[in-house]
């Protein structure tokens, strides 16, 4: 199984993603994307096996990619800043991988619906969603 995590900025977000899957999926590959050198080096501190930084690898690691996993900007072109290109937000989009989106409410993106929790609530509900997926997915045989 390979677990994509995808963030930008100084890449908080991102650690605190692979430390969550590392202590639940310890079998599972996890790569590291950062959209800027310093997230992808916080996400490689945290325990990810692998990490890149940029549009090409964040196109490539979709590719591979059973789950991905970052802010719900990540699929917006132009968010986190600018950090997210079209081409990004394009090939996250497009992957046949199970996203999982963590909604932020930041940099003009907000979400209706959407109750105030705190970044440990986003991050427990990301993981149970992806055990959640992979118990489906092996009750179907995949």
């Amino acid at each position: 199984m390979v677990i994509l995590v995808i963030d930008g900025q100084g890449g908080r977000l991102g650690k605190q993603l692979v430390e969550a899957l590392r202590g639940k999926f310890a079998g599972a590959e996890i790569l590291a994307v950062g959209t800027n050198s310093v997230a992808t080096a916080t996400m490689l501190k945290a325990g990810a096996d692998e990490g890149a930084t940029g549009e090409n690898p964040v196109v490539v690691g979709c590719r591979k990619a059973d789950f991905i996993v970052g802010p719900l900007g990540i699929v917006i072109a132009d968010s986190l800043m600018g950090e997210v290109t079209p081409k990004m937000a394009l090939a996250i989009s497009q992957s046949e991988a199970t996203r999982i989106l963590i909604p932020m409410n930041m940099c003009d993106n907000l979400v209706a619906g959407v109750t105030a929790q705190s970044v440990n609530e986003l991050l427990d509900d990301a993981v149970a969603k992806i055990a959640g997926k992979i118990k489906e997915n092996q009750n179907a045989g995949k």
